[in-house]
């Protein structure tokens, strides 16, 4: 059985604020560990009310230094926002701290508006130098040489696995030529999966860093004890994206029995696209969806994220989904 890890956005819940998210965050990670997930991710977002984990790598450490076996990563840094040396020098710093467990996945989307990202990188306005900017933090990471102007302190020569992330070819493109590991958006972008994978797959150069194709998707999957909760809890969810192309981002907001009255028919069928990457339902239910997702497009590792309204019900799905995962491992 493939190994199954956890995308967390540090939610931010109607009625709530970032304090308690971050203690939810913390409590996940906990969990996550003790049922035996690989990793425990965390995303760059900013300028959103409704997610707390703008400054990913500051997080990151707080969730790695109340764990103790996790890998703990950021699923991702967005790069253009960044100098690569700043990267190199954060995640130096975090793998010291805790070696062996760090994980530093890549994104070339700003994760904010247009406005925000502006305000991020004040002096770059474009992503057009990710491939650059990718092999220059790559650089940052290995060993320093005599006469080097400019090294990563710390961060030469100190192992940080590496992934690139992306919903589209470009960056399945570029793990496949630089030989990383490639995490695909699939849990709100997944037309381009397919495609992405066998391109991916096909074109991949082996590199010091990895020797075969290594391909994480990403997996909403919401659990409960039916599958009519499940449903409802998800619809958390769903609201979300409605408010988000709405133009209106602001807290999660908890979940509602009618989803129907809650979007147009427009609004429905870009949501059911978006989120199409989806597994709903009570353990049998899940365990089918996750069964035929793995058997269609044959991930070597799952990312799951389950954007839950109350932080006991969300608890309650990662446990059902890792019960379903000792299920498939069992009958495997």
């Amino acid at each position: 059985m493939i190994p199954f890890s956890i995308l967390d956005l540090a939610p931010v819940t109607a009625g709530s604020d970032a304090a308690q998210a971050f203690r939810n965050t913390l409590d996940l990670a906990r969990l996550g560990e003790r049922l035996g997930y690989r990793r425990y991710w965390l995303a760059e977002h900013h300028n959103m009310p409704g997610i707390a984990s703008a400054a990913t790598a500051v997080l990151i450490g707080h969730v790695a230094g109340g764990t103790s076996t996790i890998r703990v990563g950021a699923g991702g840094i967005m790069l253009p926002n960044h100098a690569p040396l700043q990267v190199a020098e954060a995640f130096g710093t975090l793998a010291s701290l805790y070696p062996g467990r760090i994980d530093l996945g890549l994104g070339r989307a700003p994760g904010t508006d247009q406005a925000t990202a502006k305000a991020l990188r004040r002096y770059f306005d474009s992503a057009d130098a990710f491939p650059q900017d990718v092999l220059e933090l790559l650089a940052y990471f290995e060993p320093a040489v005599p006469g080097q102007q400019v090294r990563a302190v710390p961060g030469a020569g100190i192992d940080v696995p590496v992934w690139l992330l992306g919903s589209s070819l470009f960056s399945a493109k570029l793990s496949a030529q630089l030989g990383l590991p490639f995490a695909f958006a699939s849990h709100f972008a997944p037309d381009a999966m397919d495609d992405a994978l066998a391109l991916y797959r096909r074109d991949f150069q082996p590199s010091a860093r990895l020797q075969q194709p290594y391909a994480m998707l990403g997996l909403n999957v919401v659990a409960a004890d039916s599958d009519a909760e499940a449903r409802r809890l998800f619809t958390t969810q769903q609201q979300s994206f409605i408010n988000l192309r709405r133009g209106r981002p602001g807290l999660i907001p908890p979940p509602i029995d009618d989803i129907e009255s809650y979007w147009t028919p427009p609004e429905k069928l870009m949501v059911e696209r978006a989120l199409a990457c989806a597994v709903i339902g009570a353990a049998d239910t899940v365990q089918g969806g996750i069964e035929a997702f793995i058997a269609r497009h044959k991930p070597d590792e799952l990312l799951i994220t389950a954007n839950v309204f109350e932080h006991a019900a969300r608890r309650h799905s990662f446990e059902i989904a890792a019960a379903v995962r000792d299920r498939l491992m069992a009958a495997g």
